[in-house]
């Protein structure tokens, strides 16, 4: 099942998010500081965004935010963090909650969606290339990769 994230279930986001990025920090997530309880909690406050997630068997195992970033075009959203349980990889968990974000961006009038994916994160890119996001050039010194997705078909 795909449905909103709940405030009561920030926990689990929290949780989810942490198992997941700990795939491709080969040293460890790094402790830069962030306070992703805090974080979390306003992703799933803001008005103007929406959290997502795969639920299956009663577990989180799956989960989207996104929402039009500060300064971009109406019709352009972003995907500010895609996550799926390292357990449940493979399995079409991404696939399905890439489609329910799709969805709900063109039903939203959104043309085009665009992503930041940590270069180091190459299972993640390969994935979003094969759901359609095209790389963008990289800034120097920059440990993400820009992408970008049209959804009007172009």
């Amino acid at each position: 099942m795909i449905r909103t994230v709940l405030p009561a279930e920030v926990e689990e986001v929290v949780a989810l998010h942490a198992r997941a990025r700990a795939t491709y920090y080969p040293d460890g997530l790094p402790q830069d500081g962030t306070d992703w309880l805090a974080a979390w909690r306003s992703a799933l406050a803001r008005p103007d965004g929406q959290v997502l997630c795969v639920v299956e068997e009663g577990r989180m195992v799956g989960l989207a935010s996104f929402r039009t970033p500060e300064g971009a075009r109406a019709d352009t959203v972003k995907l500010f963090q895609f996550h799926v349980d390292p357990d449940h990889w493979r399995r079409g968990v991404g696939t399905a909650l890439h489609t329910a974000c799709v969805e709900a961006w063109t039903s939203d009038g959104k043309w085009a969606a665009v992503l930041d994916v940590h270069v180091d994160n190459r299972r993640a890119q390969a994935f979003y290339q094969r759901q359609g996001w095209v790389p963008e050039p990289a800034g120097p010194g920059d440990h993400h990769l820009p992408m970008r997705l049209s959804l009007t078909g172009e």
